[in-house]
């Protein structure tokens, strides 16, 4: 961890120029005091970094001084900038990951297009927190320590031990060999089996977890979207869902279906005059 520091201590340096250690602390999410400490760790190494002092002052690079990273091509890069997306990111605890691996995307970018790339990504939103209705969309998140267990099972394909709390329920451990990690709107689920059944966890519902060193029991390859796909309609073909039927104004229409798990049914609003300003709806609530 702290070699991916010192690396993303350096591009900052290099992309913003003289930067304070409070600055620096904040970027990387360390103390003032770990910062200080990497800088006299980089000068030991021989990196150019120096210290100027006064108002303005900071840390900062000798002009021309360059790290030695593997480039991309420019539409690869914008790519990867464009498609970055830190709300996933942080539901599967990967932000700070993510933040540093954009940081070595940009400066692969040959100097010349390094500028045009970061403009690129000034013009471009990817699932911002609010949509047209301000409806904030809040991202779930879970401590790191067990977001890493998670990820390191799912990855490594070994059994996932987690303490879990259902809805309603005290939690409870139990054992799963998982599939896969999905992100929708800032949730993140876990898509597992236990004991030949499939199941789905929210993981800002998983308490602790510990990967094991036994295998998961799964197949060697998964189309991850169809398996999705595939346990939303069981989900929403449950029995105990709630399905009701409602009136609603035709300008409140859209903010109300935004809101709905399913929409079974619906019917146009009589002509003006007609008698009636409503549609009725049929919907059944999110989970």
């Amino acid at each position: 961890m702290r070699a991916d520091r010192l690396v993303s201590l350096v591009l900052l340096l290099r992309q913003r120029g003289r930067l304070t250690a409070d600055t620096l602390a904040r970027e990387l999410e360390v103390s003032t005091r770990t910062v200080l400490r990497d800088i006299e760790a980089l000068s030991s190494a021989g990196v150019p970094v120096y210290a100027e002092r006064g108002r303005h002052g900071g840390f900062a690079l000798s002009p021309g001084f360059r790290t030695d990273l593997t480039g991309l091509h420019r539409d690869e890069a914008l790519a990867l900038l464009v498609a970055g997306s830190r709300r996933g990111a942080q539901a599967f605890g990967l932000g700070s990951a993510l933040a540093s691996a954009m940081l070595k995307v940009i400066d692969a970018l040959p100097g010349s297009q390094r500028h045009s790339a970061v403009e690129v990504t000034e013009r471009v939103l990817v699932d911002p927190e609010a949509d047209l209705l301000s409806r904030r969309q809040v991202t779930e998140e879970m401590p790191d320590f067990v977001a890493a267990e998670v990820r390191h099972a799912v990855f490594d394909g070994r059994k996932l031990r987690i303490h879990y709390a259902a809805v309603g329920r005290d939690p409870t451990w139990r054992t799963v060999d998982p599939i896969g990690l999905v992100t929708v709107r800032g949730q993140g689920y876990l898509l597992a089996r236990r004991s030949g059944e499939d199941r789905t966890y929210r993981l800002s519902r998983i308490l602790a977890a510990e990967a094991g060193a036994e295998p998961a029991q799964r197949p060697d390859r998964v189309d991850l979207a169809r398996v999705w796909q595939e346990r939303s309609a069981q989900f929403r073909a449950r029995g105990d869902q709630l399905t009701v039927l409602v009136r609603v104004l035709q300008t409140r229409r859209d903010e109300l279906v935004g809101t709905a798990l399913a929409v079974r049914a619906g019917e146009s609003p009589p002509a003006p005059g007609g008698g009636g300003e409503h549609t009725p709806e049929q919907h059944e609530p999110h989970d």
